[in-house]
C-alpha cells in the first residue's frame, strides 16, 4: 500500500476511519453533492463535475460507464451509487424477465418464492450497473380507487412485512458486499397509501397511533430483515409532508429502530415542499428542512445544491448538519466496496444472464403459484375429451403490455420511444391456450371490445365466434391509461366496451370463464359474477399466459389466495378484513359491507377439511409463544396446495382495536385423502395492540385464535386462550 495514498483508499482500515478522513477532506459543495440523486436521463452529463452528485438514477450500459468515468475524475474520486426502478424484475431493460407484480406475487403467500425473484432480479440488474432498487413497496391497500395498488403485497400489515422481509434478502444476497446483491428500498414511509377518495399522494389522515397500530410495522420488520434504504412517501399528515417529519424520520426510524442505512427522499419531496405543498418558501429552507428532518439523499431536486449552500453560508444551517447524512452514505459505499470495485456495467455478462432459462423457469413458476381461482362451478379444469373448440375473447386477451403491468418497458413511467419488451418475451392468454390445448381442439380469438374507448364494434364478431364454440374464456381487466402513480380512478367497474362485451357473450349460453389481467381488484358485471369460473391472475409477468392456460386445462391446480378484499360495489370503501369493531350495525341500508370475495379466499380443484383446532397451551405469560395446531384433509380427488391462515382476535381491549389479525399462516401440500396437522406459532408480538396513549403492549385477557382457508369468518373454527397479568 502506498505510503501516499489517502486514508479512505485503505480498506484494511476500518469503515469509520475511512470516513472521516473522506469528509475531512471533502469542501461544502462536494458534500452537498454527495446528497443528491440526480437524473441522468438527459444527454448533457456535465453534471457529474459540475455538482458531483453521489447517486444517478435512470442511466444503464454504457452511458453509465461514461458517467462512472467522468466521477472518477472528481477530485476525490468517490464512487457513484446507481438507483434504477427494478420493481418486479428489472422493469426497464430490454428483454429482461418482468415477474408478476407484487400483488400478484403476494397471493402465493410463498416468502421463498419472492426471495427467489428478488435474487434473479438483482442478478439481472446488477451486469447493468445496477446497485440499488427501489423496491419492495410495503404500502397498505386501503381504498382500491388509488392508482397503485397493484404495487403492493394487498391490505394485512403482517403479510406485508413476511413478503417485504423475502425480497429484501433475496435482493441483498450474503451482504452488502455481495457483488451480485443490490440495496433494497422500503418504501414509502410510511402512510402514503391512506388516501382521501383514493387520490394519489393527497392528505394522509393518520395519527401516530393510527401509524404504529397498522402502517409502521412492516417498515419495522424491513428494518429487521436488514434493509438499507428507505424512502419516503409523497403524502403528508397532520399538516406536515412525511418529507419533514422528524418523528417518523428520525426518532421512530434512527433512534427507535436503530436503521443504520440511508433515507432517500422520492422523486422531487424536497422540491414539493417549495412548489406544491408550499410549506417553504424558498430551496434554502426546504434544505434545512429535510436535512434537520432526517433525509440523506434528495432524489431528483437538483435545486437543493445551491439551496443547502445558501443555508449554511447564510447561517441558517451548520455544515455539521450536511456531514451527518454524507457520512451515512459514504459509509454505506464503503460497506458495498464501491471504493475498490464501483461495479461497473458489463454488457457481455449482461447478455449471458438476462432472461437466462433459469430465470425463466422461476417466472412461471411465480405465476403459477399467484393464479387465484376465485369461483368455479365445476366446469374447471377443461374436460379436453368433451371439447372440440374454444373462444378466446376479450381485449387482455393478447395484450402484453397489460399482462405485464406497471413498471415495465411500454408504461408511463419510460417514454414511447424506448419501445417496449420483445413480444416474443412474453406468453399472452391466447398463446397460452394455443400451445397448451390438446390436439384437435380448435382456438378462435376475437378482441371483442377496447378498455380506453366505448368502440363496441367488435362485439359481434367476439359473439360470433363463441357461439360456434363449446366453452369461452373472456380475458378482460384494465388498462395502463388506468393505473399507476398518479393514475387513481373514480370507479372500480370495467372500462369501454367490457361489460357490453361479457353481457353480450353471457347471452349466447355458452359457459364463461372469466380471466381477470388487472392490476387491481374490480367491480364485476353480474354477467361475470354469474360466470361458470372466475380466475384472478392481476398482471402474472411474462409467463402468466402459460400459467392461465395451465389451470384452465388442469395441468396445474390453483393454490394462491387473494391478499386484498373484492368488493361488491365502490362503495363500500374501505372494504379490508380487518376493521375497528364498534360501528352501528353490520351492512349500509342499500347494500352488503361483506365483499364479494374476502381476504384469504382462494379455491382449489380438491376440497380442504378443518378439524381439532387446539393449542399448545391456554394460558401464556409474558413473552411466552404458543403453537396453533389444526388437521387439515384433502378430501377430493386431486394433489394440491392448501394456505393455512390463523387470525388473532384481543376480545376485550383498553383501546378500540380490530375484529381480527393475520398473525401466522402455512403453506400445505396434501395428496387425495391426505391428512396433516399444521402448526403455525404465534410469538409473543402477535398479541399486541397499540393503547390509547400510543404505546405497543400485550394485554392481559382472553384471545380467540381462528384458523381456517380465508378471513371470512364463517370459514374460521376458533379456540380461546388467556393471557395473564
Amino acid at each position: 500500500m502506498s505510503n501516499n495514498m489517502p486514508a479512505y483508499r485503505n480498506p484494511a482500515l476500518s469503515i469509520k476511519e475511512r470516513v472521516t478522513d473522506l469528509l475531512g477532506r471533502m469542501t461544502l459543495q462536494e458534500k452537498v453533492g454527495q446528497l443528491i440523486m440526480w437524473d441522468a436521463r438527459p444527454d448533457d452529463l456535465s453534471f457529474v463535475n459540475t455538482r458531483q452528485p453521489g447517486s444517478v438514477l435512470h442511466v444503464l450500459g454504457d452511458k453509465l460507464g461514461r458517467i462512472m468515468d467522468l466521477a472518477a475524475q472528481n477530485r476525490l474520486g468517490i464512487p457513484m451509487l446507481v438507483g434504477e426502478d427494478c420493481i418486479h424484475g428489472h422493469s426497464f431493460w430490454k428483454g429482461a424477465n418482468i415477474f408478476p407484480t407484487q400483488l400478484a406475487m403476494a397471493a402465493s403467500w410463498h416468502p421463498d418464492m419472492l426471495e427467489k425473484v428478488a435474487r434473479m432480479t438483482a442478478e439481472e440488474a446488477i451486469y447493468t450497473g445496477v446497485h440499488w432498487t427501489f423496491s419492495p413497496v410495503l404500502c397498505l391497500t386501503r381504498d382500491l380507487r388509488w392508482g397503485r395498488v397493484g404495487e403492493t403485497f394487498g391490505e394485512d400489515p403482517y403479510l406485508i412485512g413476511e413478503m417485504a422481509a423475502a425480497m429484501i434478502r433475496g435482493y441483498q444476497g450474503k451482504g452488502l458486499d455481495d457483488p451480485t446483491a443490490i440495496l433494497a428500498t422500503a418504501k414509502h414511509y410510511a402512510g402514503y397509501s391512506e388516501t382521501q377518495g383514493g387520490r394519489d399522494a393527497s392528505e394522509a389522515d393518520i395519527s401516530q397511533r393510527k401509524l404504529r397500530s397498522y402502517f409502521l410495522p412492516p417498515f419495522e420488520k424491513a428494518v429487521q430483515a436488514g434493509a438499507m434504504t428507505f424512502m419516503t412517501g409523497y403524502q403528508s399528515m397532520e399538516g406536515q409532508p412525511s418529507t419533514v417529519n422528524h418523528w417518523l424520520l428520525t426518532e421512530v426510524l434512527k433512534e427507535e429502530w436503530g436503521f443504520e442505512g440511508v433515507l432517500v427522499t422520492d422523486w422531487d419531496n424536497v422540491g414539493a415542499l417549495v412548489k406544491s405543498q408550499r410549506i417553504c418558501a424558498d430551496y434554502a429552507e426546504a434544505a434545512v428542512v429535510a436535512i434537520r428532518a432526517g433525509n440523506d439523499i434528495m432524489m431528483c431536486t437538483p435545486e437543493f445544491y445551491e439551496g443547502a449552500i445558501e443555508a449554511v453560508n447564510s447561517g441558517r444551517l451548520k455544515e455539521e448538519e450536511i456531514d451527518g447524512p454524507c457520512a451515512r452514505l459514504l459509509a454505506l459505499k464503503f460497506r458495498m466496496g464501491l471504493f475498490e470495485n464501483p461495479r461497473r456495467p458489463d454488457l457481455q455478462k449482461a447478455a449471458v444472464e438476462i432472461g437466462k432459462p433459469e430465470h425463466v423457469a422461476v417466472n412461471l413458476d411465480m405465476a403459477r403459484q399467484s393464479l387465484i381461482l376465485l369461483q368455479n362451478d365445476g366446469l374447471l379444469p377443461l374436460d379436453a375429451d368433451k371439447l372440440t373448440s374454444i373462444a378466446v375473447v376479450g381485449p387482455n386477451a393478447d395484450d402484453d403490455l397489460q399482462q405485464l403491468g406497471d413498471w415495465s418497458l411500454g408504461a408511463w413511467q419510460y417514454p414511447k420511444e424506448a419501445g417496449k419488451h420483445p413480444r416474443e418475451k412474453t406468453v399472452t392468454v391466447l398463446d397460452g391456450m394455443k400451445t397448451a390445448a390438446p390436439a384437435g381442439v380448435q382456438i378462435k380469438y376475437a378482441p371483442g371490445c377496447s378498455i380506453v374507448n366505448n368502440d363496441l364494434s367488435g362485439i359481434p364478431a367476439a359473439v360470433e365466434a363463441a357461439k360456434d364454440t363449446d366453452v369461452i374464456v373472456a380475458v378482460v381487466g384494465d388498462h395502463h391509461q388506468y393505473l399507476g402513480e398518479t393514475l387513481s380512478t373514480a370507479t372500480l367497474e370495467l372500462m369501454g366496451g367490457q361489460k357490453a362485451l361479457l353481457d353480450a357473450l353471457a347471452a349466447t349460453g355458452k359457459p364463461m370463464i372469466v380471466v381477470l389481467v388487472n392490476s387491481k381488484p374490480m367491480v364485476l358485471p353480474a354477467s361475470a359474477n354469474n360466470a361458470a369460473a372466475i380466475i384472478e391472475a392481476f398482471n402474472p409477468g411474462m409467463q402468466g399466459g402459460q400459467a392461465i392456460a395451465e389451470a384452465i386445462f388442469g395441468q396445474l391446480n390453483p393454490s394462491g389466495k387473494l391478499t386484498v378484499s373484492v368488493p361488491v360495489h365502490v362503495g363500500q370503501q374501505p372494504v379490508f378484513y380487518s376493521q375497528v369493531r364498534g360501528q352501528h350495525g353490520e351492512r349500509y341500508a342499500d347494500l352488503t359491507q361483506e365483499p364479494l370475495f374476502p381476504f384469504g379466499h382462494g379455491l382449489s380443484y380438491t376440497q380442504y377439511t378443518y378439524s381439532n383446532p387446539r393449542l399448545s397451551a391456554d394460558t401464556l405469560k409474558s413473552g411466552q409463544s404458543v403453537d396453533v395446531l389444526v388437521d387439515v384433509e384433502n378430501s377430493g380427488q386431486r394433489a394440491g396446495v392448501e394456505i393455512v391462515q390463523v387470525y388473532v382476535s384481543d376480545l376485550v381491549t383498553s383501546a378500540t382495536w380490530v375484529n381480527k389479525a393475520l398473525k401466522g399462516f402455512a403453506r400445505v401440500a396434501l395428496q387425495p385423502g391426505e391428512k396433516k396437522t399444521v402448526t403455525v406459532n404465534l410469538p409473543w408480538e402477535s398479541f399486541r395492540i397499540v393503547n390509547a396513549q400510543g404505546e405497543i403492549v400485550v394485554e392481559p385477557g382472553e384471545f380467540e385464535i381462528q384458523v381456517g382457508p380465508s378471513s371470512r369468518d364463517s370459514d374460521l373454527l376458533k379456540v380461546k386462550m388467556v393471557i395473564e397479568e
